[in-house]
């Protein structure tokens, strides 16, 4: 008898254990905050013109090396995927004003939009701290993954493929 109440003691605490772990792996969902910012040209862009996509949100600048080189990885993930519902947007965090920004963006022909960002919108975003830092959103427009570095073609596309 005192062997069972041992077995079922033991059984009863290692479930709670588990079911604990369970639990603190999920993670709190968090909504990409909405924003609106003026483009290379001047026109306002609201993220929550892309309600119901997949977006890539990329917080960049001009002189950032790992930035640059990251923009040919969205130029062609955004050429491939855009009829799946794929939208990416730069963040251009450049203090050097939207002229430098816009004749970058021509030279480098990147086809997605392109908007001129504020303290506000990083503070929003938990404060960029280095660039590039870059979200994935999804459809219900919730942060599914933040990078902040370069970070290959691939990552990005593995991680928008589940959720196209």
């Amino acid at each position: 008898m005192e062997k069972k109440l041992w077995f079922l003691a033991i059984s009863a605490i290692s479930i709670l254990f588990i079911a604990g772990c369970v639990l603190g792996q999920q993670q709190t969902r968090t909504k990409a905050p909405d924003f609106t910012l003026p483009d290379i040209n001047g026109k306002a862009f609201s993220l929550s013109e892309l309600e119901g996509k997949v977006v890539i949100l990329d917080f960049w600048a001009t002189w950032c090396p790992p930035c640059v080189a990251e923009i040919p990885h969205f130029i062609d993930l955004y050429k491939e995927y855009k009829g799946q519902g794929l939208e990416v947007v730069g963040v251009s965090l450049d203090r050097s004003g939207v002229k430098v920004v816009k004749s970058f963006v021509e030279k480098n022909e990147m086809t997605y939009p392109v908007v001129i960002g504020n303290q506000k919108v990083a503070e929003d975003y938990g404060g960029i701290r280095g660039i590039p830092t870059t979200f994935v959103i999804d459809r219900q427009g919730y942060i599914v993954k933040k990078f902040v570095g370069y970070r290959s073609k691939k990552v990005f596309e593995t991680i928008i493929r589940q959720l196209l």
